[in-house]
């Protein structure tokens, strides 16, 4: 068995903020990607969203696409709407040999709001527990059967944060629903990853992996900072430069045989966080941990 490691484009552009990298190319982030190290990249807000455009692009580059964040609105509207609105999407990640998608439910969301506190994302209703996991069951099964499995992403400032939130998710969810393990983000909301990859090993087909900056956190959660200022006081870092317990997770993923993704997706200001030199801190960082606990990684 064996990992890949690749990394997503928000070392360089920033999707929530795009003022954040808008003067760094496409060209600039393959190619330092590519010099770090990394096999493949996940979408960003810089490219082109038809397999035609994309794939000659990221083959020039001898890279994969690993997968692309989908927002979803379930809680608003159908299964039915829902799968029609991810025919794009989906077709891309199909064509250009993406197993996973990145899936995560924004209805209400509060992440991309620099004026509202974290604190004050959505909550749902056990009334909306039901149809939302109803309706996600219905959208997960269709994309199983195309060949793309969703990776579920628990997220901050979203209706499933929480590692209370992940739990009932995935047992309220068909085998067809995989998730996303977040590092960053189950520490940010107080979770235990080591505990969610245990009990939920058979469902994780995608693994982000950000640190944290603990006393960075400390001071965003006392001044209840919204996940963008929390984004640029520092409180993200590439794996390896904050308090993340990487070896022990990925002792783990070994024991579960997970043969996906591992993506260093943190989100920093590149004018603050050098794009080039935090790549290749994320490449390190995660390829001794998974020697640490004796994770192949795939050429």
């Amino acid at each position: 068995m064996s990992v890949r490691i690749g990394i997503n484009p928000i070392t360089w552009t920033n999707d929530d903020m795009p003022e954040l990298g808008a003067e760094t190319s496409l060209e600039t982030c393959l190619s330092e990607g590519k010099e770090a190290g990394y096999a493949g990249f996940e979408l960003g807000n810089k490219f082109p969203r038809t397999p035609e455009a994309l794939g000659p692009i990221l083959r020039d580059h001898r890279l994969d696409l690993v997968s692309g964040w989908y927002s979803a609105h379930l809680l608003t509207r159908t299964a039915e709407d829902e799968i029609a609105a991810v025919q794009d999407h989906l077709h891309l990640l199909k064509s250009l040999g993406a197993k996973v998608m990145v899936f995560c439910e924004v209805t209400g969301a509060v992440h991309g709001d620099q004026n509202t506190p974290v604190s004050q994302r959505p909550v749902m209703t056990d009334d909306q527990w039901a149809s939302f996991t109803e309706r996600l069951n219905t959208v997960a099964d269709y994309c199983y059967a195309q060949g793309v499995q969703l990776a579920y992403h628990h997220h901050m400032g979203t209706v499933v944060e929480t590692e209370t939130d992940v739990r009932r998710l995935m047992d309220a969810t068909h085998s067809s629903l995989g998730l996303l393990l977040d590092t960053g983000h189950m520490h940010f909301a107080g979770g235990d990853c080591a505990a969610l990859q245990r009990d939920y090993a058979d469902r994780i087909n995608h693994v982000h992996c950000k640190d944290i900056r603990p006393e960075v956190l400390a001071d965003v959660k006392n001044r209840d900072m919204s996940f963008l200022d929390a984004m640029l006081t520092g409180a993200f870092t590439v794996p390896g430069d904050g308090c993340i317990d990487y070896p022990t997770l990925f002792k783990g993923l070994k024991k579960s045989d997970y043969q996906g993704w591992l993506v260093v997706e943190a989100e920093q200001d590149p004018a603050v966080a050098h794009s080039l030199t935090y790549a290749k801190m994320g490449y390190a960082g995660l390829t001794k941990a998974c020697s640490e606990a004796d994770l192949k990684v795939e050429a």
